[in-house]
Order: C-alpha cells, then structure tokens, then sequence
C-alpha cells in the first residue's frame, strides 16, 4: 500500500468513519487526516496504538537504563541477583 492511500482529507472521515474502523482494525496502519491540505491528524486503531505505547514506555526505559550506565550508576548483573537471593533467603527465614 502507498503512502497516499493513508492520507485522507477530513471530509473522507466525516462521511466514512464506519469504513474506516473496519480497515483501521483490519490493517493496523494508520490515517493520515488533512484539512485544507495539511497534515492534522493520525487515526489509528486501539491494539496499535497501546502497541506504541507499550514500545515507547520500554524505550524510555532503556534510555533511563543507558542514562545509569553512562553515569556509571549501576549494579552488576551477578550483585544484583546476589542481592535478590539474599533477599529471598531472609524472607524465607522470616
């Protein structure tokens, strides 16, 4: 599919909005509405959009997490589980 078969003008999702859940549910590509012939929004439906979400939530944690490394402000991998064991190992004797 090409790009201008995702761009619509407004009138097109005014006069076709049931037609455009059904393809927006079927393909997972997004919409590209215009008005007077500039990009304003992009309809989407709810399983990609929560996608990108979920996407974006877990790279903002890997820029945190890349954040910590460069700062060197971490712990290393064998410390932590150490830690965790021990952990564990006090709360069993609790």
């Amino acid at each position: 599919m090409h790009l201008a078969d995702h761009v619509k003008p407004i009138s097109y999702l005014k006069s076709e909005a049931a037609q455009i859940v059904k393809d927006l549910t079927d393909s997972g590509e997004p919409l590209i509405i215009t008005q007077n012939g500039e990009a304003k929004l992009v309809v989407q439906d709810v399983r990609t959009y929560d996608a990108t979400q979920q996407t974006i939530a877990l790279l903002k944690i890997l820029a945190i997490g890349q954040k910590h490394i460069e700062r060197d402000d971490h712990v290393d991998g064998d410390e932590f589980f150490g830690e965790l064991n021990e952990l564990d190992r006090q709360e069993k004797l609790r």
